[in-house]
């Protein structure tokens, strides 16, 4: 294994990440709502529970979403520094040069 490929491995975790749509939801959500628990993430999004607990943990370790306990209940928030730039850098673009991704086939898997 090249070193190039040891080095690029976390940028690409990070990014397949925020690229799964149901982990994008969430961090949407959370980047809109502010701090919620897996019971109103999961509600909000139509999501099952158990579904919507993976996902915050995978992103909860690339470090995306920070958990806080309040008793017995885990509340999640979106990372402020650094996913709320980065949505909002994906809103521009889209708006400026790629406003026609909503009908993009291409891509779909």
């Amino acid at each position: 294994m090249s070193s190039n490929q040891v080095y690029v491995k976390p940028y690409s975790l990070l990014f397949q990440a925020i690229a799964n749509p149901s982990r994008f939801q969430i961090l949407y959500t959370l980047y809109n709502k502010g701090s919620m628990n897996v019971t109103e993430i999961s509600r909000e999004l139509g999501m099952e529970q158990t579904r919507a607990s993976h996902h915050l943990k995978c992103l909860s370790y690339c470090g995306l979403v920070f958990v806080k306990r309040e008793g017995k209940m885990k509340v999640y928030s979106v990372n402020k520094e650094t996913v709320a730039p980065i949505i909002k850098l994906a809103e521009n673009h889209i708006e400026k040069f790629a406003n026609n991704l909503q009908s993009c086939d291409a891509l779909v898997r």
